[in-house]
């Protein structure tokens, strides 16, 4: 099954999406709390696929858009999605421009939610 990198700067955030991932057989590879920790896991764990949120602290300048383009730069078959929350449309365009495949929005709809991995995927 995919291995899923999940990045959020809310834990609770992450821990709702790792557990919609494994209960669908997805394997959680690894998580990050900003941009520049989901450029290095990247690098260090090749996933089959992202969730990245849009709007992080911007440690060291790396939002989730920046950190799009940062993993796309590295492997331009990157399949990245975006978590974003309600209102945030201009943000969505400007990370699909970047390179995301998708978003997601929260509250998360589990449903949504896998649909839109496993478009991604392929699947």
């Amino acid at each position: 099954m995919a291995k899923v990198l999940v990045v959020d700067d809310a834990l609770f955030m992450r821990k709702m999406l790792s557990d919609i991932l494994k209960k669908e057989g997805f394997e959680v590879v690894g998580e990050a709390d900003n941009g520049k920790d989901a450029v290095e896991k990247y690098k260090e764990l090749k996933p089959d696929l992202v969730t990245m949120d849009i709007v992080m602290p911007r440690m060291e300048e790396i939002d989730g858009i920046a950190a799009v383009r940062e993993i796309v730069k590295i492997d331009s078959q990157a399949k990245i999605i975006m978590v974003s929350a309600m209102g945030q449309h201009a943000l969505v365009v400007e990370a699909i421009q970047a390179g995301a495949k998708d978003f997601i929005v929260k509250p998360f709809q589990p449903s949504r939610v896998v649909e839109a991995i496993r478009r991604v995927l392929g699947e």
